[in-house]
């Protein structure tokens, strides 16, 4: 494999090109640090990606002109430039985001991707990020790497031959972490009452963050727990070590931890180096409903920003501020309904961080519904679970008001008497 310098490979993106940028912890900075540095000579050059890790110089002040962002899911580091108007937002579910590039309904020209280095037999790793990746590498007209040998080399539909590549950089540059964070007692607790839903020998989807730690920090003593989910951190890890984790009974890919991308520490990284139990797959597969409900118990475990008293989902925006993505919930909501056993689980702290409550009479004037009322099963606050599969939209109500914070019962009864005139006894 011959490398090129940064600028000199990055020559070959044109004016009016549509490149699509890998994500997450697979976020190629020295190649997006390379194509900005071109920003006087490029014009309308369109950037689609998933959430990326680290700066985003094509998306700072001033690059309007040369770059325009079409983000399938935000991160902290384009928020800003969305609010401005300087990117934009598509929204669509997760496992029909490779679709967008083999459809050709977003044809690319170009995709930037950071890869491990090749074999013996000239295969690269897509690493930590298959995902909407694989669909991008099989769709581009051109196809340029970043090469590191920081990043794992991981088993599934990652592979792809250094032929593939029009131009290919070398880097050692270490990959973003997101380390576990310590647990504070509203997050336990909310992790408790999620593990007393999870029944021994269920197929576990969870994402990053302080939640989905927690409940897997309290799932220790159960038993044959598998894995499918789109993405996985380090609380994984601990399980699979204690055998807790064993996918014994997964009727799809037995005995494999299945998912899409990783993002966490260097830990999980070297775990899933060259590991053949982690299958990271296409996500279009990964995400498929059909796929998903094949597996026995689903128990698929996602949050919100807030949630109204009817049980409809905002998780991608406060109000009209775009601030993430639909990303897959609907895709495993969709899948653990229909799953033997399965239970989709919306698991979210009672107040925000300023004490405003999550739960809400009607979701903020231009938030989106993310998840609708009819797909909403379990929902997990610090103060206990309710399932509102079957209950009308006062017994909803009531039981929301339930498990919300003690401090805001009050005014969500009488916001939920002023539209209904009653609630059951």
């Amino acid at each position: 494999m011959r490398f090129l310098p940064a600028a000199q490979a990055l020559q070959l993106v044109q004016s009016g090109h549509r490149v699509f940028v890998h994500g997450g912890a697979a976020t190629p900075i020295t190649l997006l640090r390379a194509l900005a540095d071109r920003a006087a000579e490029l014009r309308d050059v369109e950037l689609v990606h998933l959430h990326t890790e680290g700066e985003a110089p094509c998306a700072a002040p001033g690059m309007a002109q040369s770059f325009h962002i079409n983000a399938l899911f935000l991160g902290a580091n384009i928020r800003d430039a969305v609010a401005r108007g300087d990117a934009d937002y598509i929204p669509a579910f997760l496992s029909e985001m490779p679709g967008l590039f083999r459809q050709r309904i977003l044809p690319l020209d170009v995709a930037l991707v950071h890869v491990s280095p090749p074999d013996r037999h000239g295969y690269c790793s897509l690493g930590v990020s298959v995902d909407i990746a694989r669909a991008a590498v099989d769709s581009a007209a051109i196809v340029i790497a970043q090469v590191n040998p920081r990043m794992p080399r991981s088993h599934g539909d990652g592979l792809v031959h250094h032929h593939r590549f029009a131009a290919a950089v070398a880097t050692d540059e270490l990959l973003p972490e997101h380390p576990m964070g310590e647990l504070g007692e509203q997050e336990l607790a909310i992790g408790r009452h999620c593990a007393g839903l999870i029944e021994d020998g269920a197929t576990l989807q969870m994402g990053i963050g302080s939640i989905p730690d927690a409940v897997l920090a309290a799932l220790g003593t159960h038993k044959d727990l598998g894995v499918h989910t789109e993405m996985f951190a380090d609380g994984v890890l601990k399980l699979v070590e204690s055998g807790v984790i064993t996918g014994r009974m997964k009727k799809v890919h037995p005995g494999k931890v299945v998912a899409g991308f990783v993002m966490g520490s260097r830990k999980v990284y070297d775990f899933l180096d060259d590991n053949p139990q982690v299958a990271m797959l296409d996500i279009a597969y990964v995400n498929d409903p059909g796929v998903i409900r094949r597996n026995p118990k689903v128990a698929a475990i996602n949050s919100a920003i807030e949630i109204d008293l009817t049980g409809q989902v905002c998780a991608d925006s406060i109000g009209t501020r775009m601030w993430s993505g639909v990303g897959g919930q609907m895709d495993f909501f969709r899948g653990a309904s229909l799953s033997p056993g399965g239970k989709p689980i919306l698991a979210l702290p009672s107040v925000t961080g300023k004490g405003i409550s999550r739960i809400t009479p009607i979701l903020k004037p231009g938030a989106g519904v993310v998840t609708t009322r009819a797909h909403v099963h379990w929902v997990v606050t610090e103060f206990g679970a309710v399932d509102l599969r079957g209950k009308n939209l006062r017994q909803r109500a009531k039981a929301l008001i339930s498990i919300a914070h003690p401090d805001h019962r009050e005014a969500l009864e009488r916001a939920a008497l002023e539209r209904w005139r009653s609630l059951p006894g």
